[in-house]
């Protein structure tokens, strides 16, 4: 065993459901870039991870899985050996890979919900999740049938652990890459329900996360641009009235609490403007498609999700469980590389 890195603190990587490719990804990062997942373990199933280091030792790199007792004897593994919490009840029998189930569902969940805990406690760094699945999230019954996906799972264990209701912890998603970063007013909700969601009171809220939250990132106040939500902006209320009536105010008040946020920008060039951050450092979508798209279109590979507001550090790839593919050893480990990079220096 190595010596403990100094001042480095375990970070934990949550297996995500374990048909998807979320073990396999996870194992292809301890196994490529040793140097980024040092001091990381896996907060999952021992025997679900051995199954996808069997996958993917091809390569001629041997992919030991170890089996651990605490997140702090994962600062002591040697390079490419994959540490394993066990903190899921191991599953009576191999889940399918490719397959939406209860029991897929249910282990993706625990592991989540275990890490949320950990890292709240201060035992972790921060945590790195990998894709679950949200019809088998939803399959796997109460209490995993309650959230959406990850973002609303950690905030309800974060307003639990601080004994405040889930209002008082808003959180905000934010998916960014080596040329642009992007902050939602609105996450997984329908394309309906999400324009109901712009209010100046939401569009505030999220201006002051980004505020602070990217500015404390980048040790400097971020320069935020807000996309409309119309086409053209509105074109001067030929389109709509939101970016007026809504959009703009929100904008006001923030510019009056020292934010510096300026728009609304027409949402069909804003993201241009902001590509390589060449006039600003992140840009606030409306929702979820008009935020996510530009961002993922720049390469899915290399984009990170990070939640916004949470008492806790959380990063995660930016891609699904990709079922049509598990098991097969073809699945990128890029943005599970770029999730874990982002996790320690945002942990620092």
């Amino acid at each position: 065993m190595l010596e403990t890195p100094p001042g480095l603190r375990p970070l934990a990587v949550t297996m995500g459901d374990p048909a998807g490719i979320g073990p396999e990804i996870i194992a292809k990062a301890f196994r490529d870039a040793p140097d980024v997942m040092r001091g990381c373990f896996v907060a999952g199933d021992v025997a679900t991870l051995r199954r996808a280091a069997a996958g993917v030792t091809g390569e001629g790199v041997a992919l030991p899985v170890a089996a651990i007792e605490q997140p702090a004897d994962a600062l002591c593994a040697p390079p490419r050996c994959v540490p394993v919490l066990q903190v899921v009840e191991p599953p009576p029998q191999p889940v399918p890979l490719g397959q939406v189930s209860a029991d897929g569902g249910r282990l993706a969940g625990d592991a989540v919900f275990w890490a949320a805990r950990a890292a709240l406690r201060g035992d972790i760094a921060a945590l790195v999740t990998a894709p679950l699945h949200k019809e088998a999230l939803a399959a796997a019954g109460d209490p995993y049938a309650r959230y959406p996906g990850h973002t609303e799972l950690l905030q309800a264990v974060a307003a639990e652990h601080g004994g405040r209701p889930v209002s008082q912890v808003p959180v905000r998603m934010m998916l960014a890459n080596d040329e642009l970063r992007t902050v939602l007013v609105s996450i997984h909700l329908s394309l309906r329900r999400a324009i109901e969601q712009v209010t100046a009171e939401n569009i505030l809220q999220t201006l002051r996360i980004t505020h602070q939250s990217v500015g404390a990132a980048l040790q400097k106040t971020p320069r935020i641009a807000v996309a409309g939500l119309n086409p053209h902006a509105g074109e001067g209320g030929l389109f709509g009235t939101e970016e007026a009536d809504v959009i703009a105010p929100a904008i006001a008040q923030a510019r009056a609490e020292g934010i510096d946020a300026r728009g609304p920008f027409a949402p069909d060039t804003v993201f241009m403007r902001a590509r390589g951050f060449a006039e600003f450092d992140v840009v606030v979508a409306m929702y979820h498609d008009q935020g996510l798209i530009p961002v993922k279109y720049l390469g899915v590979e290399q984009g990170v999700n990070v939640t916004l507001g949470l008492p806790l550090v959380r990063t995660s790839p930016d891609h699904g469980t990709a079922f049509d593919i598990a098991g097969r050893g073809v699945a990128d480990a890029s943005s599970l590389i770029a999730a874990t990079r982002m996790a320690r220096q945002l942990s620092q």
